[in-house]
């Protein structure tokens, strides 16, 4: 018995091997039909693995010439992307080498060029997003700039939340972008060039389902008692919080606040006087520093309350470094007193720059 399945695995290994032998000799004799685009991809260090994948997703590249791939490779590379990445921009998008130069590649990043403030946005963009060039100028690009055009969004501000984010350019208008507005007009976030603002602080949330996630989260943030005005400021101030999975994370943190001994109205201070307490890391933010406030410097939760910036600081270098310096002075102070300022401010107040000098 153990002998038959042994001989059925090496039958099946020997299967596979073979037919993936004869893949890459079908791949050889069509290469060497076609200006061996197969040695084209040894040449440029890809693995059969990767090789045989990207012909895979990508058919054209079949009948493609080499001289075509050689092109484009040094095209990308002209514009300021490393040798050392293009493998894995071309392994993530694999018809970037069948494009025409002159018809896509070039028009695209001459228009990016308009958009860019420094020589290296261009590349950056095509690294984070190398499918940039499956969409046209023409038929794409520049609806897109007239349609955040007409939301008051300046021209400065869109080319760099197109450069940060290139994605965007593959977002329809009709089935993505409208309805994204639509949930801002909901919160009353449509005017004063506040749209603008919210995109700049996090482009990245454009590409959130506004049924799947931002709804979501703002009926969350609503049922721990947020009003429209605080949902505005969380949504113009810290865009992030609204990206953030309800049941993964906001949820969570949620519980682990009323573990702590904050009622549900204080977490709901809590949470309007800084929205990112429902995001933070409850192992490497949200735990240490509630333990560091009643441990180590002796106050009530509830002082967190009044302040609830508290949890924007830093362990290490804001709250350990000046809770020494108030203790050694035996000096008591508000959270608010020890935090609010900027650490020249904190070291005037309390004389520390006298003591250092």
């Amino acid at each position: 018995m153990l002998k038959r399945q042994y001989a059925e695995l090496f039958m099946g290994v020997h299967q596979s091997t073979a037919c993936t032998k004869s893949v890459f000799c079908a791949m050889e004799i069509s290469s060497s039909q076609n200006g061996s685009i197969l040695w084209f991809f040894k040449d440029k260090g890809f693995n059969d693995s990767s090789i045989q994948e990207m012909l895979r997703r990508c058919k054209r590249l079949e009948g493609m010439q080499k001289e075509r791939a050689t092109e484009n490779w040094d095209f990308l590379r002209g514009i300021g992307i490393q040798e050392r990445k293009l493998p894995s921009i071309v392994i993530k998008c694999p018809k970037i080498l069948t494009f025409g130069v002159e018809e896509r590649l070039e028009p695209m990043v001459q228009f990016l060029n308009t958009l860019a403030t420094k020589p290296s946005d261009v590349a950056g963009a095509v690294i984070k997003f190398p499918y940039i060039f499956s969409h046209s100028v023409e038929e794409k690009l520049c609806p897109l700039l007239a349609f955040f055009e007409a939301l008051g969004i300046p021209e400065k501000q869109l080319g760099k939340m197109i450069l940060l984010n290139p994605r965007i350019i593959s977002y329809s208008i009709e089935l993505k972008l409208i309805k994204f507005i639509d949930f801002l007009a909901e919160l009353d976030l449509t005017g004063g060039g506040v749209i603008g603002k919210i995109l700049m602080k996090n482009p990245f949330i454009m590409g959130y389902s506004v049924d799947k996630r931002l709804q979501p989260t703002v009926e969350f943030l609503k049922s721990v008692g947020l009003t429209k005005l605080d949902l505005q400021r969380v949504a113009v101030n810290y865009p992030e919080v609204l990206c953030r999975d309800v049941k993964k994370t906001l949820e969570p943190n949620f519980s682990y606040l009323k573990s702590c001994g904050f009622d549900d109205r204080q977490i709901a201070t809590l949470v309007t006087g800084y929205p990112p307490v429902l995001i933070k890391s409850i192992k490497n933010s949200l735990e240490p520093k509630i333990k560091f406030l009643v441990e180590v410097m002796g106050r009530r939760i509830e002082e967190v309350v009044d302040y609830p910036e508290f949890f924007r600081y830093g362990l290490k270098r804001t709250l350990e470094f000046r809770q020494k310096v108030l203790t050694k002075r035996n000096i008591e102070c508000s959270l608010h007193e020890m935090l609010s300022s900027n650490q020249k401010k904190f070291s005037l107040k309390f004389g520390l720059i006298k003591e250092l000098a």
